[in-house]
């Protein structure tokens, strides 16, 4: 289980360290967003793009606007701080999906790095990697949310979910949820790929990822389950003769 690092801010903007990695193992940060949300507001117009300022400015409840502003934020300064470049000079773009070749694959930015953003109120988690990584935190959910979607699960999940007590499931259901997100937002296609067709388990540790592909759990506060997927080195990418970085 990987242990990511905290990301913080100031009121004058962020003083830690730049992202750093090695070809098996990604760089991954957390953001507790209900204590940086206010300091990333504050920061945000002179860091976020236009859009991502409107799209903030469109989340009606408070606790999501922190929460998206916080993340993105933090992408941004931790992208600049990798790259050399203030966080508002960050350009970011999206790869073509690999299923359908729309503009709605992989997000992507200059320099080669690739990296990958999930949030839930209260928390946000980001990735870093010298190969695609996709990331997914979640709040665990109620009894009756793991009833009404665990079929969307793998049949073997759903069996291993089944066999368990029911107070169990809500934890086994999200680590399953998890692990197979961030698998497919690895690959660039999210939940658009499915959710019963790879076996990664609700057990507390991930079974061997889809070829290609490393799946982890990683740590995150109580009530929340998260997982991080890399690609494999050396295995080769569907589209990624058409990068656009």
């Amino acid at each position: 289980m990987y242990q990511p690092d905290e990301f913080a801010l100031t009121e004058t903007g962020y003083r830690g360290p730049a992202p750093s990695w090695t070809p098996a193992t990604p760089a991954l940060w957390i953001v507790d967003t209900r204590q940086e949300g206010e300091r990333a507001q504050r920061l945000a117009p002179g860091i976020l793009d236009a859009e991502e300022l409107e799209r903030a400015g469109r989340l009606v409840v408070e606790a999501d606007r922190l929460c998206y502003t916080a993340s993105h934020v933090a992408l941004r300064i931790l992208l600049g701080a990798r790259l050399g470049v203030a966080p508002d000079a960050v350009r970011m773009t999206r790869e073509r999906c690999p299923s359908c070749g729309g503009p709605h694959g992989r997000p992507a930015t200059d320099g080669g790095v690739h990296f990958s953003l999930s949030h839930t109120r209260g928390v946000a988690l980001l990735a870093f990697a010298d190969a695609p990584v996709g990331v997914d935190v979640e709040r665990t959910p109620k009894a009756r949310t793991v009833s009404e979607i665990g079929d969307q699960l793998h049949p073997a999940e759903r069996r291993e979910l089944a066999e368990l007590p029911e107070q169990q499931r809500p934890a086994a259901f999200v680590r399953a949820w998890t692990r197979k997100e961030a698998y497919l937002k690895g690959k660039g296609i999210g939940l658009a790929g499915g959710l019963s067709h790879d076996h990664v388990g609700t057990g507390p540790r991930p079974q061997p990822g889809p070829a290609g592909w490393t799946v982890t759990d990683v740590a995150v506060p109580a009530g929340y389950a998260a997982a991080v997927a890399v690609r494999t080195a050396g295995q080769p990418p569907a589209h990624d003769d058409d990068r656009r970085k």
